[in-house]
């Protein structure tokens, strides 16, 4: 027998998501456009934002009234004005601040463009490689994980890890492993001069990217990168292992985990950063568990099935999960030293 209630709260949560959905597009459009950042300069109307932009006034119009809608502008429906208030400006405009959301929504886009792919990976168990997924992937990736490390990698992550920090101002070699497009790597290389920073990547495309990057941001001196698996970077010696945001998605985290190992000085360190997770499936039922498990079958899980060792960890497996990793790695230290309310920050000693 359909309760009332409980299928009226049911088709509530559906145009939640419906819209939410829908407005993925309406923002990464707005990101693509310049959207956000011509609203931050004054309040205008859409033909003003045509104007100011060179879009067509009925499409901005549109888009305005969903965006008002949604709560990511203000308008003042009177005078059909619409804006940024101050806490809009800063998460819509600008991919240097310590949060950016229109990234997140371009890397979720670029994702569901999988979505052939995955179904029929569903009927088979096969993976999908990180490389056969959409460009959008690796470039919103980027644009998702950056402002996070903007904000707290320099300012708690790095401080939080024992003499961590003197060492890469002395001049401590780094193994950035699983760099992406190199967003990490280029931090540390910018704050710490002295420091030798080899990135490393198994996507020959991100390591091109990045290596482009490093140009444009003035750091080639100061980092390097290669095309080379968590179980095969070259760099010996390290004072300072790192792995962003990328364990949960190998294939072989205990291979990756004790070649790390084998690279790091006696007195090195591994920082692991992961998506911030329970231990236990209970735990991350929530808002942010329920994107992170989304993500994962998408992007995690596949792409660690694509690759051998038998592991599939998936975003949401939480501190436990981890230290099972560690200690089958034969490492010997291993405890949380920092968290937000997106990431979960380890130190693991050999």
């Amino acid at each position: 027998m359909i309760d009332e209630g409980r299928l009226h709260d049911l088709l509530g949560r559906f145009i939640n998501d419906l819209g939410a959905t829908m407005h993925a597009g309406n923002m990464v459009v707005g990101h693509r456009l310049g959207l956000y950042q011509a609203l931050a300069a004054q309040p205008c109307t859409a033909e003003e934002l045509a104007a100011r932009t060179g879009c067509a006034a009925r499409y901005l119009t549109e888009w305005l009234r969903g965006q008002a809608a949604g709560g990511y502008v203000c308008v003042e429906p009177e005078t059909g004005r619409y804006w940024l208030d101050d806490e809009q400006a800063f998460t819509l405009t600008n991919p240097e601040n310590g949060v950016y959301l229109p990234g997140a929504f371009v890397f979720a886009l670029g994702a569901l463009r999988a979505e052939p792919q995955l179904t029929e990976a569903f009927r088979t168990g096969a993976g999908i490689g990180w490389h056969e997924h959409d460009q959008d992937v690796f470039i919103g990736c980027e644009q998702f994980f950056r402002p996070g490390y903007i904000a707290n990698l320099l300012t708690s992550w790095i401080p939080a890890l024992d003499g961590v920090e003197e060492k890469l101002r002395a001049g401590a070699t780094v193994a950035d492993v699983g760099c992406g497009l190199g967003a990490s790597a280029m931090l540390l290389a910018g704050a710490f001069p002295d420091a030798t920073i080899v990135g490393s990547d198994l996507h020959e495309g991100s390591i091109e990217l990045a290596r482009k990057r490093a140009v444009e941001a003035g750091v080639t001196g100061r980092v390097e990168f290669e095309v080379a698996s968590a179980q095969d970077f070259s760099t010996t010696g390290a004072d300072l292992v790192t792995t962003f945001d990328c364990l949960h998605d190998m294939g072989d985290p205990v291979g990756a985990a004790r070649h790390i190992r084998e690279a790091l000085s006696p007195g090195g360190t591994w920082m692991i950063v992961e998506p911030f997770a329970g231990d236990t499936f209970q735990d991350n039922l929530n808002p942010l568990g329920r994107t992170s498990y989304c993500f994962s079958t998408y992007l995690c899980v596949p792409s660690a099935m694509s690759q051998p060792g038998g592991y599939a960890i998936g975003s949401q497996g939480g501190e436990a999960a981890i230290r099972e990793v560690v200690d089958a790695a034969g490492f010997r230290g291993f405890h949380r030293v920092a968290e937000t309310p997106f990431n979960l920050v380890f130190e693991a000693r050999p």
